[in-house]
């Protein structure tokens, strides 16, 4: 779990990601950026009933993002709201998100985040 600071909670916030922010896509996920500075970065994760209709699968993939993210916290810039979604088709013939595990939804968060220029060193 993300610390509370961490994470983007309310629906005003992820509209505000949604409106203004920048948007960076890979094969399975999307990342929406917003800056605000003066803040710690947070995150906030959505899955949609698109990508399967079971809510344990959903959850499983929102854990596994978080997981992913919390490992990435002290590599990424402060002051960002990111908001990160799960494709319910992927780009190309590639497999669905549903086939995708931990390491996958990793690699690609790390590519999108390298793109989106908020890790440091890029």
């Amino acid at each position: 779990m993300l610390d509370r600071c961490n994470r983007l909670r309310h629906r005003q916030d992820f509209t505000r990601v949604y409106q203004r922010g920048s948007r960076y896509q890979s094969s399975h996920l999307i990342l929406r950026a917003y800056r605000q500075p003066d803040q710690p970065t947070r995150i906030g994760v959505s899955v949609s009933q698109k990508v399967s209709k079971r809510a344990v699968v959903r959850n499983r993939i929102k854990r596994w993002l978080r997981s992913a993210c919390r490992s990435l916290l002290s590599e990424l810039q402060p002051g960002w709201d990111l908001v990160i979604g799960v494709r319910a088709q992927p780009v190309s013939q590639e497999s669905p998100a549903l086939e995708c595990d931990y390491q996958q939804f990793l690699q690609e968060l790390k590519q999108l985040l390298a793109e989106a220029k908020l890790l440091h060193g890029h």
